[in-house]
């Protein structure tokens, strides 16, 4: 199962060397394209790897809320004491734990800095959070792309009427009946993001949106597993998930 694939990774969250084993398994080829739907960073042990892979790879990326949270505190290259402590004491500590050089550091930043806020593939819509259900596209900023939650994922009827949204951000199991590691799909979306730095998951998702596939990767004890979509995904009529991410 090779060859011109879309596929797209849930919130890595520095987990350097649990990305490297999913991407063994999961062989991208020339022809693949891989997008990641942001949070690379923060609370994971490497985080600093993790975005270096990326841009030595030209892997594709949208902001994810601990990507925002980062670039706010070193906002124009100058340190923002406020916002640094929310970034430092919401896992940015770990990412900065990382890093071996400031050289590196702000390399990663005007890296980060040129990632979008969303991805649109056609009859697919990437973006970390979520859409505000109220607001045209144009409209759409970083607070609605990288921090949005109950409104988008509760609301009834879908943003696109042609095309499905791929999240990350809001972990899966928060919501009500939905095990570690499984999936989750409502009006118009779905939602990736398997908890991979939380200590009752540590399950990593790739999905292979061309063949409708899954390989995961747990970072906790390494386990491997894989099937088709619908063996993986939970339809959610409302939402009932947590705040804590």
């Amino acid at each position: 199962m090779v060859g011109d694939r879309l596929i797209f990774i849930g919130d890595v969250h520095g987990h350097y060397e649990g990305l490297c084993r999913l991407l063994d398994v999961v062989a991208p080829t020339v022809g693949d394209r891989l997008y990641f739907l942001g949070d690379l960073v923060d609370r994971g042990p490497n985080s600093a790897a993790v975005v270096e892979l990326l841009r030595q790879q030209r892997y594709f990326a949208v902001r994810g809320n601990h990507e925002d949270m980062m670039l706010l505190a070193f906002e124009d290259k100058h340190l923002n004491p406020s916002r640094f402590f929310v970034w430092a004491s919401s896992g940015g500590d770990d990412t900065l734990a990382s890093y071996t050089s400031t050289e590196l550091l702000w390399e990663h930043i005007h890296w980060l800095e040129t990632n979008p806020l969303y991805y649109d593939l056609g009859n697919v819509f990437l973006v970390h959070a979520g859409l505000d259900p109220m607001l045209p596209l144009a409209d759409q900023t970083n607070r609605e792309c990288c921090w949005i939650r109950d409104l988008f994922l509760s609301h009834p009827t879908p943003y696109f009427a042609d095309k499905t949204i791929v999240v990350g951000h809001t972990i899966t199991f928060t919501f009500r009946g939905v095990l570690p590691g499984q999936l989750v799909r409502g009006n118009g979306w779905i939602d990736i993001d398997t908890g991979a730095y939380h200590h009752r998951s540590g399950w990593l998702t790739a999905l292979d949106w061309s063949r409708q596939w899954v390989w995961q990767m747990n970072v906790l004890h390494g386990g491997i597993r894989q099937g088709g979509l619908e063996e993986f995904v939970v339809d959610v009529a409302t939402v009932g998930c947590s705040k804590s991410e």
